[in-house]
């Protein structure tokens, strides 16, 4: 089959330059896999932004296509696990990292990467999770299983207008929980509000450098997309029998921190791995994504653009203006 399709490619033009273009492809460019899927939805994540800047820890070969999100319909299949016509989704593995990824048309994947998508789920609907809100699931339920309910007092979450951030917001709320929001961005406060954050706090108020080892009790738990000193903070602050998970190292992958908020106050750090996850786990998590965890204001999550619009919503992340989720629809 030679059907050409669009994709945003991105090409490598010296040794600190990349050019990203939609380009015409043909199923000759994609990678062997059992199932070849019509990509309908797509959805834009920090790692596409870091892909198409050449960052070699996501993305080693060039010319590549990101998009580590894409949901669609299965359009030919090798595995008698999927047939022509089904809606499926494919995040958290390489796709888009190594493999030409859901900013094309079409993807060809193995069929362990595939996931049907979940009842009560539109393929719009989750893309407006992707990655990030597969992500946000994750936290949630790592804090539930330490025991952390909407009873046991605030939660904060740091990188709150971010993909991950937001849509934990937003399912937090929906359990009931209050939650404090943390953000770098002086105009986000009535967004972030609106998912449902009853206080918003600037980001530098957790990059607390006094040296103590403990800090006043402020929350039973967090959501921390950010590391570092931050990460730090957020464990010295943290109340008796806490827990703090980790999903990200936007400021910094070390952590300097002593022994005292685990063994005095009985803190957790929890840390999780979305791409790690086993399909039986990854389906419960979608499932409450598509029922009791599913935000009523889930739209006022998202942007969206279609592939020519991609490149400059790809910008805005690297710039630091983007809030929220941006999903690409690659029919329109």
């Amino acid at each position: 089959m030679q059907q050409e399709f669009k994709a945003l490619v991105v090409r490598q033009v010296d040794d600190t330059n990349y050019t990203k273009n939609i380009e015409t492809r043909t199923f000759d460019n994609l990678p062997d896999g059992e199932v070849l899927i019509r990509v309908h939805y797509s959805s834009l994540n920090y790692k596409d932004a870091l892909s198409c800047n050449g960052n070699r820890g996501v993305t080693r070969h060039y010319p590549h296509t990101p998009g580590i999100d894409a949901a669609g319909i299965v359009e030919h299949s090798s595995s008698s696990d999927f047939s022509p016509g089904d809606r499926v989704v494919v995040i958290s593995y390489d796709l888009g990292q190594n493999t030409s990824g859901g900013f094309g048309q079409f993807i060809r994947v193995p069929s362990s990467w595939v996931m049907p998508l979940a009842k009560g789920m539109s393929l719009y609907e989750s893309m407006i999770y992707g990655t990030a809100g597969f992500t946000a699931g994750l936290a949630v339920e790592k804090l539930q299983n330490q025991g952390v309910f909407p009873e046991s007092g605030s939660i904060i979450v740091t990188g709150a207008t971010g993909g991950v951030g937001s849509i934990s917001i937003a399912i937090l709320s929906r359990l009931g929980y209050s939650i404090i929001a943390s953000s770098g961005k002086k105009d986000a406060s009535v967004f972030l509000k609106n998912l449902g954050a009853s206080k918003v706090i600037d980001r530098d108020i957790l990059s607390k450098k006094s040296g103590f080892n403990l800090l006043k009790e402020e929350w039973i738990g967090a959501i921390d997309s950010i590391g570092g000193n931050t990460l730090s903070t957020l464990l010295k602050s943290c109340k008796q029998n806490g827990a703090v998970v980790s999903i990200g190292l936007v400021e910094s992958s070390d952590l300097n921190i002593t022994v005292f908020p685990f063994i005095l106050r009985g803190v957790s750090l929890l840390g999780l791995s979305a791409s790690e996850t086993s399909m039986k786990d990854r389906k419960k998590i979608w499932e409450k994504l598509s029922n009791e965890w599913k935000p009523e204001n889930i739209d006022d999550l998202v942007t969206v653009c279609n592939l020519e619009g991609l490149s400059r919503e790809i910008d805005r992340i690297n710039t630091g203006d983007k809030i929220g989720k941006v999903v690409v629809d690659m029919i329109n």
